[in-house]
């Protein structure tokens, strides 16, 4: 039988990073000066686009029963309005991203949480849906959806490198990716062409560590993944430097490419850098594309 004194204090001790890392988001978000949002358009929100099959998360008020009387499933109308609202957001959650080469800098995982949650503010003091990929959390408004975002980005994952998700993402949306983007290329090929086959354009922002742009390591070095199940020791860690260097390049350009393809947009962002400028960066970039 569960102990619910030891219930209660695991519950409080996961819930006690969600009100900072809320309230950092939305100061953040707050800081920006955004002028006019120009995303509402008043008319539209009746605008028929399709029917498909009621999911779990559904409202029993949104299922449209003269349709769903003439099958033997449920079926909700999407609006043309609700689906150009709407926005998914994947922050990456693996090993990678709780880098960080100096304690004053805060880690990857941390920025991009912020980051995330900042704009997800943003975009839900703007009369849109924000929801999480992989069908965790359906695009909603409203504060009560924040705090959920947040709860399930405070959690991590203990696999070395992260890869984005394409379920949830609906026709003709948008969706942002928030990652350090160093693992394998393939997952993140998938998922943007799952997108763009679906019609959604986006933004990738990778986040780096200062020391990962720079390399600044020399003579005997130890590398070792933050997971601990990748290790390589090298007597000459500046003879690798050049080659290093030459790969992080190589990623980007193809991450560039990437998104230019498929209709996104790319950009890099130092940990150790300003959050303002890549906030505003992002959501540029979202509205560009509504």
């Amino acid at each position: 039988m569960t102990n619910p004194l030891a219930l209660r204090s695991d519950a409080e001790a996961l819930a006690a990073p969600l009100p900072p890392l809320l309230a950092e988001a939305e100061h953040l978000a707050s800081a920006v000066l955004l002028g006019e949002h120009g995303r509402r358009r008043a008319g539209t929100g009746d605008t028929f686009w399709q029917y498909r099959s009621a999911q779990p998360h559904d409202e029993a008020r949104s299922i449209d029963w003269r349709r769903s009387a003439r099958s033997d499933a449920n079926f909700v109308q999407d609006k043309e309005w609700q689906i150009a609202q709407s926005a998914i957001l994947w922050v990456d959650q693996s090993a990678s991203m709780s880098f960080r080469s100096d304690d004053d800098l805060p880690t990857k995982a941390r920025r991009a949480r912020i980051l995330g949650l900042a704009c997800a503010v943003l975009l839900i003091r703007g009369g849109e849906r924000v929801g999480l990929t992989g069908l965790r959390l359906p695009p909603r408004r409203g504060e009560a959806q924040l705090m959920q975002m947040a709860q399930l980005l405070s959690q991590a994952d203990d696999t070395d490198y992260g890869a984005p998700e394409a379920q949830g993402m609906l026709p003709h949306s948008r969706a942002f990716f928030i990652s350090d983007f160093l693992g394998d290329i393939a997952p993140i090929e998938d998922a943007l062409l799952r997108a763009a086959d679906r019609g959604v354009g986006g933004a990738l922002l990778q986040v780096l560590d200062p020391q990962e742009e720079a390399f600044p390591f020399d003579g005997r070095t130890i590398f070792e993944s933050m997971s601990g199940t990748l290790r390589h020791e090298t007597l000459k860690a500046g003879d690798l430097k050049s080659r290093y260097l030459d790969r992080l390049a190589e990623r980007k350009d193809r991450l560039r490419d990437l998104a230019r393809v498929t209709g996104w947009q790319f950009q890099t962002h130092h940990s150790g850098d300003s959050p303002a400028q890549a906030l505003l960066w992002l959501y540029g970039a979202l509205e560009h594309r509504a």
